[in-house]
């Protein structure tokens, strides 16, 4: 008898402590194209292209799945997945990211994809977790649009390799104070119908003048100031032609000459690039000029190994890890949202 009554006054106490605890938080699912959910995309994709440390910005192309939850005690933290392209400015480029644009098919385009949890507090977003891989289009795909379009190679390749040295040799050989190092191979794409190979790279310039390098090793790097270079090396009876041409960001003192994309055949001197106002400069960050340029086995840079930072949603072992920082504080799923079918989003450019 006695531990019936006791059975009984348990449940009344467990009962009115349910009664008195305040109900869980309620769960959104709202439109992939509402202008909240917008903003935290991007949001999230300035924090990949400020974290970014090799290759490309990347724009964003279509959010895939949103879920909003309450936080305790304030504010809303927004769990996304999106897609992203890669555009043709490089993540030292200065150019803000709306005047970039995102490479297409034909150029063999690079799709990111993030899962992001981003926190809305008094109106503005943050990004708390984030976790990214990124993979190019594939060659089938790519064949389709354009059969004889050609194809990434992987970075470490020897003809990718030959094709850098030649360009950035031609290159140092011109009229320019300033001799300059290899940093990193970003982009080769090889035509075996046209026997070339196309390359973009990072370079860096050092204190010592081209005509007194006795040896490279000596010169030391000159802090915040790069060039990125575009050049095609193509094989013929005999030899072969560089047409090569770089844009220099920062206050090196070079000659003018034609941008990458100008018409002249042979390897053509520097432009410096102007200063640009808008938007915020990415520099060299100390850990990027290494003393050895950035090589992969990869025809990309991946997200996976590039972004660094805030911690991701996920270790890379599939385990849940806390959130550094002033990460959001999940209060639980809250009763059952029904699906309703808004996502994914709109598409801004095209699938990959």
């Amino acid at each position: 008898m006695m531990s019936l009554v006791v059975f009984i006054c348990l449940a009344q106490l467990l009962s009115f402590a349910q009664a008195r605890s305040p109900p869980l938080p309620p769960v959104r699912d709202p439109n992939c194209d509402d202008p909240d959910v917008e903003q935290a995309a991007l949001a999230a994709v300035q924090y990949v292209n400020s974290n970014h440390r090799h290759g490309y910005k990347y724009a964003l192309n279509q959010i895939d799945k949103v879920r909003v939850y309450q936080r305790r005690p304030a504010g809303e933290v927004y769990l996304m997945e999106i897609d992203l392209l890669e555009t043709t400015c490089h993540v030292l480029d200065p150019t803000p990211l709306e005047n970039c644009t995102v490479r297409q098919v034909t150029e063999h385009a690079v799709e990111g994809d993030c899962d992001v949890s981003v926190l809305k507090l008094d109106n503005q977003f943050m990004v708390s977790n984030a976790k990214c891989e990124s993979s190019p289009d594939s060659a089938e795909d790519v064949r389709k649009v354009c059969p004889n379009c050609p194809l990434l190679a992987p970075l470490n390749d020897t003809k990718v390799l030959h094709a850098v040295d030649a360009a950035l040799a031609a290159f140092n050989a011109q009229n320019h104070t300033n001799y300059f190092k290899l940093l990193e191979i970003s982009r080769a794409q090889l035509a075996p119908l046209q026997s070339s190979v196309y390359v973009e790279f990072v370079v860096v310039p050092t204190d010592c003048a081209p005509k007194d390098v006795a040896d490279p090793a000596a010169c030391n790097l000159v802090a915040d100031q790069y060039g990125f270079c575009k050049s095609t090396l193509t094989e013929k009876v005999g030899g072969e032609d560089v047409a090569a041409s770089c844009v220099v960001f920062g206050t090196v003192s070079v000659v003018p000459g034609p941008q990458p994309d100008g018409a002249g055949p042979t390897v053509g001197p520097t432009a410096a690039g102007p200063p640009v106002a808008a938007g915020p400069a990415v520099v060299v960050r100390p850990a990027v000029v290494l003393a050895k340029p950035i090589l992969t086995h990869l025809p990309h840079h991946d997200l996976r190994h590039s972004i660094v930072g805030v911690g991701s949603i996920e270790s890379a072992s599939g385990e849940h890890g806390p959130a550094p920082g002033p990460g959001p504080v999940m209060t639980g799923p809250g009763p059952a949202v029904p699906a309703i079918p808004l996502c994914p989003g709109r598409v801004r450019y095209f699938k990959v």
